[in-house]
């Protein structure tokens, strides 16, 4: 039988509130030992080695603790008897977390990232099944090789594309346009497709344990937006990413403002507050190549993308050839 060691953070899925009630709690309140008290059943698939590591709101996670979490997980996949991990997570930062985890863990093995929309005291509490679900998974011989994966509501997603798209429903994740990775019954596991972008062992982020990262900022557009917020976050920034209307758009008081902070060494990445789509260079709207397009990635993830690029190079070039590829 499979080895799966859980990496636990807190979230709603370790919340406590009132009994029954789905609202108005405190999340990681409850260790996961004791969730996994609730599903016995865990112990037919795998046997479970777990971590508290965090007892959190995904709110509280710095990215101090995305660095420690990454570094732990790739110490636990070095030990030859642990076959794959799951983390659970709170579900509001969870895309966040899930696509550095993608970028910086060196493994093959299956690392699934997990949480619930209910507290572990609520009636009909998400959270079980979705962690028994995740250990499933983890446990799968065709989970390998396929990055950082997330688990929901019987739902496999990649951690690049993972996106929370509910504030309210349990079903609350999607993968902005793309299908998903595949589909759970229970234990079973089905795929059908795949990421083809770098990930994991093929990452050049993953080579050395992280302990820095600069500071990068983003910029939400809207109508009226001031360009002096670009001038006071630079002063503080090595990046900025755009949220941009559209096409990753905004006016020509911005456009100035970026050309300027850009030929002073600020490197932009242009993104959309669109939930769908793609921001593709633009020689018209940007003809003087002042923002890299985030191609198909949220704001959130490209400035996850954007710190482990600067952490690297400052050649802006380089850095847009990363966003292609990652």
């Amino acid at each position: 039988m499979k080895t799966i060691a859980i990496v636990a953070t807190g979230g709603t899925i370790a919340g406590m509130g009132a009994d029954g009630k789905a609202t108005k709690y405190i999340a990681g309140k409850i260790d996961v030992d004791h969730i996994l008290e609730t599903i016995p059943m865990v112990k037919d698939i795998a046997n479970i080695e777990s971590h508290q590591l965090f007892s959190v709101d995904s709110n509280n996670i710095h990215i101090n603790d995305w660095m420690t979490l990454s570094n732990t997980i790739n110490e636990i996949v070095n030990q030859e008897h642990i076959d794959g991990v799951v983390v659970t997570h709170g579900t509001d930062t969870l895309d966040e977390t899930a696509y550095y985890l993608t970028l910086t863990l060196h493994t093959s093995k299956p690392v699934v990232i997990t949480g619930a929309m209910r507290p572990a005291t609520a009636t009909s509490a998400d959270g079980p099944y979705n962690l028994y679900q995740a250990i499933a998974l983890a446990a799968s011989d065709e989970a390998h090789h396929q990055g950082v994966m997330g688990l929901f509501s019987n739902t496999i997603f990649s951690a690049r594309d993972i996106q929370k798209i509910s504030n309210y429903k349990v079903d609350a994740f999607d993968h902005r346009g793309f299908g998903c990775l595949g589909f759970m019954q229970d234990q079973d596991v089905s795929f059908y497709t795949r990421t083809f972008k770098i990930h994991t062992l093929a990452s050049r982020f993953s080579e050395e344990p992280i302990t820095s990262l600069p500071n990068v900022a983003i910029a939400y557009f809207y109508v009226g937006a001031p360009s002096d917020s670009l001038y006071h976050l630079a002063k503080t920034h090595k990046g900025i990413v755009i949220i941009g209307s559209g096409n990753g758009n905004y006016n020509d008081e911005w456009k100035k403002a970026i050309l300027d902070l850009s030929q002073q060494g600020i490197i932009f990445v242009r993104s959309s507050r669109v939930n769908q789509g793609v921001v593709f260079k633009d020689n018209i709207f940007d003809p003087t190549n002042a923002c890299i397009p985030a191609n198909t990635l949220s704001g959130q993830k490209a400035r996850v993308l954007l710190m482990l690029s600067l952490m690297q190079t400052n050649d802006k070039t380089e850095i847009e050839n990363i966003f292609s590829k990652y």
